[in-house]
């Protein structure tokens, strides 16, 4: 009994993944096909807000397909889920498209679509797409597991209301962080750095926001595991751990994208301008996580459990000033999380 129940489980969650990955794959292939064909970069961060959209909209109509279990518009799990991540990648589609309009171009695509007089380069343009498949599909698997899941729940634990509200708080922190910034920015830049609403609490709360609302994500799957011994013991729901850290990934450690992006050498800007008031800010304003008080934070506490580690200071005797343009390639295909960090 216990084989075949994890033998079903497994065909109805690999069928959802299985297909998921054909429609990414397949979404971002046409793109790139036909965005090389025009030698554009025009829809490249709309198709990866498109593809979220798909995946949601695909799980939440095909997902559990057990006799027994509740249809997507009974299951409360699934539908405050999946009407979460609409509004989260919601938010990030028309976000992007807006910055893409703002921009009127992205340079990362120079080089590749030969632009400048360089040579075209089909193999690279085609890597970008690629990694915007794997971006998608990684961010997307909690998502994906709780929309296949059988689990028969028609009502929220405590656990699960829990999650469910700090998943809900990190996407609005998100939306609100880049809505703020974006008015001051519009505004004239008033102080040089940003320091309002949220801002005035973190240094990028943006970041903290997508990072905090996988972790959020993650956490809430738990309760869709089908396995008897509970989602401890299912290889699947561990494996969905792969989105938070993978956005923590790009965001703490990556370059040209993330912290490592907007601080470092490109706080070069506040120190030329306004360093004292800048270092003050800097000192007394969380790098990630929203809070009151950090000025009296140990610096031992800042340097790991806050994330605000040394590589991200800035040093104007640095030889290279921490030159981003060395590990361009690790980011290549995915979206800059940061849109208004560096302005």
């Amino acid at each position: 009994t216990q084989r075949r129940t994890n033998s079903r489980i497994m065909t109805t969650q690999g069928f959802i993944y299985g297909i998921s990955v054909a429609i990414t794959f397949g979404i971002q292939t046409l793109g790139f096909i036909v965005a090389y064909t025009l030698r554009t970069e025009t829809f490249y961060d709309i198709l990866g807000g498109l593809n979220y959209l798909i995946l949601a909209l695909f799980s939440a109509i095909g997902g559990a397909s057990d006799e027994s279990s509740l249809q997507w518009v009974d299951d409360p799990r699934k539908i405050i889920t999946t009407l979460l991540f609409i509004c989260s990648r919601g938010w990030l589609l028309l976000f992007l498209a807006w910055r893409a309009h703002e921009r009127k171009g992205d340079s990362r695509f120079d080089e590749v679509l030969g632009k400048g007089g360089n040579p075209p380069q089909p193999l690279n343009f085609f890597v970008f797409w690629m990694a915007q498949a794997f971006w998608v599909m990684l961010i997307s698997m909690p998502l994906l597991f709780i929309n296949s899941s059988n689990v028969r729940k028609s009502h929220f634990s405590a656990y699960d209301i829990t999650f469910a509200i700090l998943f809900g708080i990190g996407v609005l922190i998100e939306i609100i962080a880049d809505i703020q910034k974006a008015l001051w920015v519009r505004r004239g830049r008033q102080g040089q750095f940003c320091t309002v609403g949220v801002w005035n609490y973190s240094r990028h709360p943006n970041y903290f926001g997508e990072i905090f609302q996988w972790w959020c994500l993650w956490a809430f799957a738990y309760s869709s595991s089908e396995t008897v011994s509970g989602g401890y013991a299912d290889p699947l729901w561990w494996a969905c751990i792969v989105s938070p850290l993978f956005t923590m990934q790009i965001l703490l450690n990556m370059e040209p994208t993330g912290l490592c992006n907007a601080e470092g050498k490109n706080l070069k800007r506040y120190y030329d301008k306004c360093p004292e008031r800048y270092a003050m800010y800097r000192e007394n304003t969380s790098i990630l996580i929203p809070m009151i008080g950090y000025g009296k934070v140990p610096m031992f506490l800042k340097r790991t459990v806050f994330f605000d580690f040394a590589k991200y200071e800035y040093r104007p005797d640095s030889p290279d000033g921490g030159d981003a343009s060395s590990n361009k390639e690790e980011t290549a295909g995915i979206p800059d999380y940061g849109s208004s960090e560096v302005n």
